[in-house]
């Protein structure tokens, strides 16, 4: 059985059938991040193919073979913020009086319980814009200002979208109102 980096180097040669251990390897777990960002499954699995296409594309220009995972993840995420984009999904421009009454506020977690499938819930609940602002930056550790970068909007959009929806998800877990 071939490790991950032997695969990588194999289809840096041109092997095919090293790649597709990479697919079965990666492709799960590239798959669920686009589900985050894309809610249709069947574009979710057209955005899957479309990421592989182009990481084998690319996969020479890969320098360091065990990064391909999020290398590859990262393509899957771009993909996923170019279809919402061309849906023509709106990030707003907001005016520099609200960014600077926006702070982050400090949260007291023993307030609320709260479990995995209650965040997923509450985060499921934002809308669109909020959503992908927040789960870019908190779920993919994404900097604000790359997130602004990626939608085309002013890193005080971002920043403001990421603390709106930060405060909506706290307070839905905090008072149960998001849908069940």
């Amino acid at each position: 059985m071939s490790t991950p980096q032997d695969l990588i180097v194999r289809c840096q040669k041109g092997d095919t059938h090293a790649y597709t251990g990479l697919y079965e390897l990666h492709a799960k777990y590239v798959y669920n991040a686009i589900c985050r960002y894309v809610d249709h499954t069947g574009e979710a699995e057209d955005l899957l193919q479309e990421t592989f296409v182009d990481a084998y594309h690319a996969i020479g220009s890969l320098n360091n073979a065990e990064r391909f995972g999020p290398w590859v993840k990262r393509i899957g995420i771009n993909k996923a913020i170019t279809a919402l984009r061309n849906r023509r999904l709106q990030f707003t421009e907001l005016d520099t009086e609200t960014t600077i009454l926006l702070e982050e506020a400090p949260v007291d977690e023993e307030d609320f319980e709260y479990t995995m499938s209650r965040v997923n819930q509450a985060i499921a609940e934002l809308p669109l814009s909020y959503r992908t602002v927040f789960q870019l930056h908190a779920v993919e550790h994404i900097p604000l200002v790359e997130i602004a970068e990626l939608l085309g909007t002013a890193a005080s959009t971002a920043r403001v979208q990421y603390l709106r929806a930060r405060t909506k998800v706290l307070e839905m877990l905090k008072e149960g109102t998001y849908e069940r």
